[in-house]
Order: structure tokens, then sequence, then C-alpha cells
């Protein structure tokens, strides 16, 4: 806090001396208003608890903010204005003497009120009504006892206001590093608590505050989602690697290899919507459609399924999206599942749901028995020259994601389905397994699967 009267000198007419001897002048006008200040201070400082009482009231009657914080701890308040009071009247009769405990009353009016949460401008609008308390106090007592010397204040008014910004900037700027902090430490357990729920290292006991902590519901829905990108933004960085679909709610957390999204899904979701039934099955290869089967698969989620198809994925980026789960205590196990998705997915980038890709999530979990399993069965093919090989898997590859149709194999890979037949068949024989036996055909799609997810 600057002194609070400043001597004001009058400008020098011509140019000042070579080397001026630094001396201060006060003006008469000055110096009796210094002493009219000090005298009317004085008195204040004698009545400081009725001026505590009067301004704890204006608070409570003007300033909303305040009115719930004195009714929950009026002592409190009335201790934090009176020693405010104190300090700043006290610095108006000597300022060196009252600068550095005025200025820490007010750093920790400051950093108690952002503690507190009570808006800054509730805090500094406190502040100013108590400026202009004093001083109307000062300009009061003076009128009372001597009010020939009211007009001598005005001579000091300017410098009590400047006195009273400087301690609303001190408060403010104490409020504002408070509020920085807290929103540190907040974001920080923040953090920390998303990470535990990921990790599964979260205690159950700490479920309920984590729950309150980041918004999310205890015993609901989850399903974690995985995204590697070929450039991967900052450790820490707040921004998501992608765009979900609208209305889609997600925590996000960076990973050492990957980012992380907790999605809570809405409670009532109900499956996925069933696919249509399969036709053109004919042929010795391929698999016939039981009458009365289901036309497609009864586990899953259909909101997964439908965010699945919503994403927005940048190029080469890969996402694995886990099964549901159910609980935050098992949104470390939905972590995993997405790790397992993730590596489910292509090498060029796509999205991978876990639940309809179970088949590749198995070979990614062992691989050591995926490559075994694909050298087992696809050994055979390595014999052949690569481009007879390469049309034998592709092949065999169109006609398994035809669901064993080889008329859709064939207008996929723009040939006939007697064509797609009799590679199938020449599979056969230089493999020795039959794809109309259920056995063999589960072998050979998990062995594409690791031949593809495994290869470099």
């Amino acid at each position: 806090m600057p002194q609070v009267v400043r001597s004001r000198v009058r400008a020098l007419h011509g140019p000042p001396p070579v080397a001026p001897v630094p001396r201060r002048f006060r003006s008469l006008a000055d110096r009796e208003a210094v002493a009219v200040l000090h005298r009317a201070a004085r008195v204040l400082i004698e009545a400081l608890p009725e001026l505590t009482d009067r301004l704890v009231e204006a608070l409570r009657e003007q300033e909303p903010a305040y009115r719930s914080a004195i009714e929950a701890d009026a002592a409190e308040i009335w201790q934090e204005v009176h020693h405010s009071l104190r300090h700043n009247v006290g610095s108006l009769i000597q300022p060196r003497e009252f600068r550095d405990a005025a200025h820490r009353t007010s750093r920790r009016i400051g950093e108690i009120r952002a503690e507190q949460a009570l808006p800054l401008d509730a805090v500094l609008h406190a502040f100013r009504m108590g400026g202009a308390m004093v001083w109307q106090g000062l300009v009061d007592e003076t009128a009372r006892r001597h009010p020939d010397d009211v007009r001598l204040l005005v001579h000091v008014a300017a410098d009590v206001w400047n006195f009273v910004d400087e301690h609303c900037g001190v408060v403010a700027d104490a409020y504002r590093q408070t509020e920085r902090r807290l929103a540190w430490r907040r974001e920080n357990r923040q953090r920390l608590m998303t990470a535990a729920l990921l990790d599964g290292t979260a205690r159950i006991a700490e479920l309920p505050d984590a729950a309150a902590m980041l918004g999310l519901p205890e015993h609901g829905r989850y399903a974690v989602l995985a995204v590697a990108t070929a450039r991967r933004a900052p450790h820490g960085a707040a921004h998501p690697p992608m765009a979900l679909p609208t209305g889609t709610e997600a925590l996000w957390h960076p990973g050492p290899d990957a980012e992380f999204a907790i999605l809570p899904l809405n409670p009532g979701a109900a499956g996925p919507e069933p696919r249509a039934p399969l036709t053109d099955a004919s042929g010795p290869a391929e698999a016939a459609t039981q009458p009365g089967a289901p036309a497609g698969p009864v586990d899953g989620d259909a909101e997964l399924a439908a965010l699945a198809a919503g994403l927005s994925v940048p190029p080469g980026a890969r996402v694995g999206i886990s099964s549901v789960v159910g609980g935050l205590a098992a949104v470390g196990d939905a972590r995993r599942l997405a790790e397992t998705a993730l590596r489910a997915c292509p090498a060029g980038g796509g999205v991978v749901l876990l639940d309809e890709q179970l088949p590749a999530a198995l070979v990614v979990s062992s691989p050591g028995l995926g490559a075994a399993l694909a050298a087992r069965v696809l050994g055979p093919l390595d014999r052949l020259d690569p481009a007879d090989r390469d049309v034998l898997i592709e092949t065999l590859t169109a006609w398994l994601d035809s669901d064993g149709s080889a008329q859709r194999a064939g207008a996929r890979l723009y040939c006939h389905r007697n064509t797609v037949l009799n590679r199938l068949r020449r599979f056969e024989q230089l493999t020795g397994r039959c794809l109309t036996r259920p056995s063999d055909a589960v072998e050979v799609s998990l062995a594409l699967a690791a031949r593809r997810l495994l290869a470099g």
C-alpha cells in the first residue's frame, strides 16, 4: 500500500537546477488535511466494534452471497471484517507500520473466500462497502466535532480511495491465485481418480467419492473406448483425440500408448438390432442357414453399435470399443477389453467393436497361439507361388466375409461364383481342411485373423 497521504509539489517554472537537493515539500493545506485525517481515524479506531457491526449488517442486507456466509458463521465474518477494518484504518494513521499487515489480511481474505467459492464480485463489493463506510465515518466525525475542517478532507479523498482500490487488487489477485490452485488440485484429483478407475486400482470405498467427483453414476452401465493415432497429442492434453457423435458423453484420459474414454451408457438401452437372414448358401463349401436360427447376434449393445457407426475416425487412427460393463468398479475390465479390441484393429486404421470381433480378440489375446495356429492351418499355402497363394487367401477371406455365399464373394472379387467354389476346393485339397465342417471352418477363420493381425 503506498503512503496514504502523498506530498503534492507544485510544478516549478523553468528548468530545474543541475543538481537539485532532494527535499520534500508539503503545502500547509496538505499538512492540515493529514492532521484532520489522523484525528478522525483515531476516533474510528476506538469505535471499531460499532463500525464492524454496521458493515456486517450492511453486507447481510445488500450482498446475497455474504448473507448466506453470515448465516452459516456470523462470528467468523465479524472477526474477518473487524480485523480488516483495524488494519486499514490503522494504515491511514501509520501507513508504514500497518502496510504489510494490511496486505496480509487482504490476501488472506481473498484466499479464504476463493476456497469457500464466494463470488469474487461479492468480495470486492464488500471491500468497497467497507471503504465507503470508513470514508463516511471520517467525514461524519470531522463534521460533528470540527465542521470547518471537512473541506480539508478533499485533499486526501483520492488517497483514501486509491488505498481501497489497491486492496481490492490485492484481494482479487489472491482470490484468482487460489482459484487456479484449487482448479489444478481438483483437475489433478480427477485425473488420478480416472486413472485409478481405468487401471482397476480404485478401492471400493472410493467409488462413491469418485462418482460424485466425476459426475458419473456409481452403478451405471459403461464402456471404454481406446484410440491410437499416428500423431498423438502431448501427454495430458485436455482436448480429445477425436470427435464423438453428438450427445455422446465421455471422460477422456491419456494413456502411454493410447487415449481412453469412459463412456456412460443409457441405462435403458436395448440390445442390437438383428441382422437380416443370409441366403445363397449352396455348393459343397457353403454353410447352410438352419430354420429357426437367430438372424443376428444376441449379445452386444445397440448403443455401442450406433456409436461405432457414428464415429468420425481420423485417417490412420485405430479405435477399439469394449463390451458393456456394469458399475464404475468394472471400468478397469472395460479398459482391458478396449485394448484387446484396439489390438484387433487393422494396421491401416479402423474401428473394432469387441463384441463383433470376438474371434479376432481371441487371437490377439494370445499372439503366440495365434501364430502357431496360422502356421499349422495356412502353412501349406506358403509352398505355392506368392501370387497364387494370395489369390486363394483373398478368395477365402471374401467368402467368409460374405457369410459363406459364393455368389456375393464372386461379386466382390469380380469373378463367377464357380471360380470361387473351385478355389475353395483347391484350398481344401492343399490344407486338408473341409470348410463345411464347423470345427475346420472355425480354425480357418481364426488362422486368417491371426495371419492378418499378427503379420510383422
